[in-house]
């Protein structure tokens, strides 16, 4: 495997995991305006914070991605 491909891959395990979070995050505060909690050990707003420190990885690879082929076009 090359480094792209397992860059892609770490990124879109850390963006799953992301979207995990985030889904948990935001049920686990509907539930709790309804005094009901799924119980994850963390609150709705951790859950959200995780999230979004899972999304950092993804961003970073999709900036480099467009840092390369903006570069591509201009030495083309």
């Amino acid at each position: 495997m090359n480094i792209d491909k397992l860059s892609s891959l770490g990124s879109r395990i850390c963006f799953a995991a992301a979207l995990i979070c985030l889904v948990a995050g935001v049920v686990e505060g509907v539930l709790t305006f309804f005094n009901v909690s799924i119980r994850t050990g963390y609150g709705a707003g951790h859950l959200l914070v995780l999230g979004a420190i899972f999304l950092l990885p993804v961003v970073t690879v999709l900036l480099r991605e467009i840092r390369d082929e903006v570069r591509k076009q201009k030495h083309g």
